[in-house]
């Protein structure tokens, strides 16, 4: 039975091998091409020919050594990002459990108990897709959050983009809401962030983009989501402390 779980074991280590190297791939055939290098130029930079450039490209780097990938990755200035995934035994944890993590937490804020709190929620009826990650509708103070719970961005530019897309939206949705003075709705937008390495220095590399397009306070923000009472206006961002199950400003300079 030990020979046998152990073919099944490289059967699918071979598969997820493949795959990887296909992704990897693909990101350095966009990396060196971003930075308009040839493949010949990229492979002299790691040591490597041109012709086990382009094999790599086309998704057969799987025997790729671990150093010979960050050498690529630092190569293109696409710097190797790896880590090990939670466990996907049976023991109930979803593949998307870090989001989760994060919804789950922000719906439990104690600011939002009076509130209706809605996870996923559809921006556009027709397209499912395009949904908020956290909603909050809160009659009471006749306002509409958006939060967006990010555990990484593989795009900061699309983030963006996507967020003002939902805050446009959103607003469509607030339009037809009315208090009992019939007062319309305030919508206000958050991105709550994981506090990884990786997010601090891609804050800390781009500051001026991240605070036009959230301009408003952190630390107003984190005392807004922690303690209650009126966001700022304008959207924001704050960090998401996993250790201690909190909200954080953002403590640097531009952002706070």
């Amino acid at each position: 039975m030990g020979r046998s779980r152990r073919s099944h074991l490289a059967i699918d280590a071979s598969v997820e091998a493949s795959r990887l190297a296909a992704v990897l791939g693909r990101e350095l055939r966009a990396g060196r091409r971003r930075r308009h290098v040839t493949q010949a130029a990229c492979g002299s930079r790691v040591g490597l020919g041109q012709p086990r450039i382009s094999e790599i490209e086309l998704g057969r780097g799987q025997t790729a050594s671990l150093g010979t990938w960050v050498l690529l990755g630092l190569a293109v200035g696409r710097p190797l990002a790896v880590s090990l995934t939670r466990a996907n035994d049976a023991d109930g944890v979803s593949a998307d459990a870090g989001h989760l993590e994060m919804q789950e937490f922000l719906l439990a804020l104690p600011a939002f108990r009076a509130a209706v709190r809605r996870v996923e929620l559809a921006t556009r009826p027709i397209d499912p897709s395009r949904s908020i990650d956290v909603a909050v509708i809160d009659d009471r103070r006749r306002l509409i959050l958006v939060i967006e719970a990010w555990n990484r961005f593989g795009d900061l530019g699309a983030a963006i983009r996507a967020t003002n897309r939902k805050v446009a939206e959103a607003q469509g949705l607030a339009a037809t809401r009315r208090g009992a003075t019939g007062a319309s709705y305030r919508v206000a937008a958050c991105w709550v962030v994981r506090a990884t390495a990786a997010n601090r220095a891609l804050v800390r590399r781009y500051p001026a983009v991240l605070r036009a397009a959230l301009p408003a306070s952190s630390r107003l923000w984190a005392s807004a989501l922690s303690a209650g009472g009126d966001p700022p206006v304008g959207p924001g961002m704050v960090w998401f402390d996993a250790g201690r199950r909190a909200v954080v400003p953002i403590r640097l300079a531009s952002l706070d």
